[in-house]
């Protein structure tokens, strides 16, 4: 679509440069995204815009002054043909009930320009912590209140305080931008649309804990945000941001981008250091990190997310933080809403804000017809929160106590149409091959976890397979040696605790409510609508259609079927009938 735009822009005699590139604002359902902004207009927004249409569009506003069609603008000017009937973007709700705190440049700004990312206030953060003391900065952060956002919310400050306190002369600070949640890209979108704000962060971490030296931790199979990143240091380090007596104030700090080869358990902390050293394995903690960490030196890890706000506090003042969020959880928190919703996206809201907030008002709930079921929240070892409970408020205590976490915000969506016991199961699998292996807990109970629930999907489990989840689900939780094994039974237990019934009518009746487990649905063709054409039993794989010799239809040998459902699909006239 860029390619387009230039192209149109250069017909119409606009000058090249006004062109600008941006990053991801977050409202992923609206993507590809145009905003158009003339002398004396509203800037007008353009969402799900093809190639073909940016000629129209541009003609329209720039020649017509016409902004009928956009899908929000910036404000009424009276001006503007159409006006009254666009919103702004300030009545939008997914926009208007978010707070934009750590995003704010996202979609703003170039990612790739170190000029735009200063013109909007960028590394006054680091020029305000420069002329303070390390223990001041510390200090600082930690009347913030700002926990970590990417799993357990451990107190950042303190965290930094550990490192600081360590004897040794070297120490590290990282940035964990691994993500490697499934539906998960809040990091990314951080780090590909505002990467000096992660750099700033990264700075402030090592002038805070003594560190001469940073490494960003970045996943493979994100070359985008691995690239501006790199740029991003670069451009740092040429102005002097990096390197040598940073800003003249007697600071040596460098950074290195390293590329991670996308084991999701290098989330985990320990598995990342290892990973950097040669080998991404976890190890046994503590000592913790901040002790003993890369090459057995004391190390501060933190995510992408939380780095970021390192830099917006430090630039805004605490009190500016603390403004948003909870008596014991401050500030605002970015999540990625996936799944079954209408509006797709990344959003930043007030740490308390409730699911129902996020889900039903921000992402626009789920698709006329349906009625919301579940929420799973905090990655493939989150827990899934029933309809019920949306009025839970996103913190927290708050998660834990209805049997989910937080994590790094990831949020999936589900309506009626999903079997909560295959959700679990699905969950399950990713936990299965991703485990390092390392520890039996992990490696042997997430396999029997999956096991029984594949039984009870197939209609061949039995009561004391519930008895049997639970048990190993609180061993692996217990005995696992990292967080990825201590959270990994979370989509089992939270589904057993609010779906129970669920598992009931598989084992018991070997029905699917939601008709989702193959092995439970029977296939029938109503000979009412059977025109006798064969085309089921000619794509049946494994012969299990046959003509009736009486009648002249098709019947359906239910021992031979498996359950399959192209007869379903393949019908011309809609015969087969699909039975839960």
């Amino acid at each position: 679509m860029l390619n387009a735009v230039k192209e149109v822009v250069e017909s119409l005699g606009i000058p090249s440069d006004a062109v600008k590139t941006v990053g991801c604002t977050g409202l992923c359902y609206l993507d590809p995204w145009l905003e158009l902004k003339a002398p004396g207009m509203p800037a007008a927004l353009y969402g799900n815009v093809k190639p073909a249409e940016v000629e129209g569009i541009l003609k329209k506003y720039f020649i017509e002054n016409d902004v009928s069609g956009a899908y929000a603008i910036s404000e009424r000017t009276g001006k503007a043909k159409g006006e009254g009937n666009v919103p702004t973007l300030s009545e939008l709700d997914a926009w208007k009930l978010q707070v934009r705190y750590v995003s704010r440049n996202c979609g703003v700004i170039n990612p790739e320009s170190i000029e735009d990312y200063i013109a909007y206030g960028g590394y006054r953060g680091l020029d305000r912590t420069l002329r303070m003391s390390p223990e001041e900065v510390i200090e600082e952060v930690k009347k913030s209140g700002l926990r970590g956002r990417g799993g357990a919310g451990f107190p950042t400050w303190l965290k930094w305080r550990i490192c600081r306190n360590q004897p040794s002369k070297e120490k590290y600070v990282i940035v964990n931008a691994d993500e490697g949640d499934p539906g998960a890209f809040m990091n990314r979108l951080l780090a590909e649309s505002d990467p000096h704000r992660v750099l700033e962060g990264l700075i402030i971490a090592g002038y805070a804990v003594g560190a001469t030296k940073g490494f960003i931790f970045v996943r493979a199979e994100k070359p985008l945000m691995a690239e501006r990143l790199q740029k991003a240091v670069e451009e740092a380090r040429s102005h002097g941001i990096l390197g040598r007596n940073i800003l003249g104030r007697g600071f040596d700090f460098d950074v290195e981008v390293i590329l991670s080869a996308g084991a999701f358990v290098c989330g985990e902390e320990t598995a990342l250091i290892a990973a950097i050293e040669g080998r991404a394995t976890p190890r046994q903690r503590p000592p913790y990190p901040a002790v003993v960490g890369l090459w057995g030196k004391p190390t501060v890890i933190n995510n992408v997310e939380t780095l970021a706000h390192v830099a917006t506090l430090m630039a805004e003042g605490w009190e500016s933080f603390t403004a948003y969020g909870t008596k014991e959880s401050k500030g605002t928190k970015m999540f990625c809403v996936t799944g079954a919703v209408k509006r797709t996206g990344a959003y930043e809201v007030p740490i308390g804000t409730t699911l129902r907030t996020l889900v039903e008002r921000i992402a626009g709930g789920v698709k006329e017809g349906r009625k919301l079921k579940a929420v799973q929240i905090g990655g493939p070892s989150g827990g899934c929160v029933p309809a019920h409970l949306l009025d839970t408020p996103i913190d927290y205590e708050s998660l834990r106590d209805a049997g989910a976490i937080m994590g790094s915000g990831g949020i999936v969506v589900m309506d009626d149409a999903a079997c909560m016991v295959d959700v679990a199961r699905y969950f399950t699998s990713f936990i299965v091959a991703e485990s390092c292996g390392k520890c039996f807990p992990c490696r042997i109970g997430t396999k029997i976890l999956y096991d029984t629930l594949t039984r009870i999907t197939e209609g061949k489990g039995t009561l004391e397979d519930l008895e049997i989840l639970e048990s190993v689900g609180k061993v692996v939780k217990d005995a696992s040696l990292c967080a990825l094994g201590g959270t990994a039974p979370n989509p089992v237990l939270s589904t057993l605790r609010h779906f129970r019934d669920e598992y009931l009518a598989h084992i018991i009746d070997k029905k699917c409510p939601a008709g989702v487990c193959t092995k439970l649905l029977k296939y029938r063709i109503n000979l009412d609508k059977c025109i006798g054409c064969g085309t089921c039993a000619k794509h049946c794989p494994v012969g299990a259609i046959s003509r009736d010799e009486k009648s002249g239809k098709y019947v359906i040998d239910q021992e031979k079927c498996v359950k399959c459902g192209t007869c379903v699909t393949i019908c011309p006239v809609n015969a087969v009938v699909k039975e839960v």
